[in-house]
């Protein structure tokens, strides 16, 4: 295995965060996106924001990681993606579609940097928030306010996350706005005293990278382009992500679902299984 120190260096992730800046502009270019709704074979949306994103990261990663396959949601829909080898690239263009398209702020941007199944870098930008995430594991985690469009060296703000322990009472769990399911509530119930607060798309890892909430429960699938940002941002923050039965969760899977997963801030603490 490559190791992840030699794919991402701060150049790149300078580059990716560019490029996921500039994505971010694009979707709010397009100025009423519930326009060009349709609705793909899952029954999930997709609108012209998703594609003009998509459009913008696929041609900057071509121009800088060339040869370096991209798993990406939409273009994965339109043809199935092959098996990527070591090293690849997975991109959600627009995390959060339902939350654009009701009018909320939390959607995002992901691009994660991926090494012998492992993400080794994620870049995660919330548009309508003016926030950028990004974490290199080994390296750390930071939150960069950010307009739309600009440069890293553009930020306004730029500061240094991590984790934090989990509290003795009332630990945060972040649970989805549109895709809440029964087993994960369910489980959520067996937490003597957890506290629960609705989240979109991305921004739940987020919160925990930046040590505003602790832990992230899903059990049912999901799509790897949704959640390898995440998940590179929080092991760079200092927490840790599992399958359910705590085993390391991979990628580049058959058909790049993942399964259940847990992500926690406080990788010592422990989890109610």
């Amino acid at each position: 295995m490559t190791r992840d120190s030699e794919i991402v260096d701060a150049r790149l992730l300078d580059a990716l965060t560019l490029l996921a800046s500039q994505a971010a502009a694009a979707i709010l270019a397009v100025t009423d996106p519930g326009l060009t709704r349709r609705d793909k074979p899952d029954r999930s949306p997709v609108t012209d924001a998703d594609e003009a994103a998509e459009a913008v990261i696929l041609q900057g990663l071509a121009r800088l990681m060339p040869g370096v396959p991209v798993v990406s949601e939409e273009a994965a829909g339109r043809n199935a993606p092959q098996p990527p080898g070591d090293c690849f690239v997975l991109v959600d263009p627009l995390d959060g579609t339902r939350e654009l398209l009701a009018g909320e702020t939390e959607f995002t941007v992901n691009i994660a940097v991926v090494s012998g199944g492992v993400p080794v870098a994620g870049v995660i930008a919330a548009p309508a928030l003016g926030l950028l995430w990004r974490g290199h594991v080994g390296h750390g985690a930071e939150r960069l306010r950010l307009a739309p469009g600009a440069a890293p060296a553009d930020a306004s703000e730029q500061t240094a996350i991590r984790t934090r322990s989990r509290p003795a009472r009332e630990p945060i769990a972040v649970v989805s706005r549109f895709h809440r399911d029964a087993l994960t509530d369910g489980y959520l119930d067996r937490w003597p005293d957890v506290r629960r607060v609705v989240c979109g798309s991305s921004v739940k890892f987020c919160r925990i990278a930046e040590a505003a909430a602790d832990l992230y429960p899903r059990m049912s699938s999901i799509s790897e382009w949704d959640i390898a940002a995440g998940h590179a941002l929080v092991a760079a923050a200092g927490g840790a992500m599992t399958t359910w039965d705590g085993s390391p969760l991979t990628y580049g899977r058959p058909g790049f679902r993942a399964p259940g997963f847990i992500a926690v801030g406080d990788r010592t603490a422990p989890i109610v299984r």
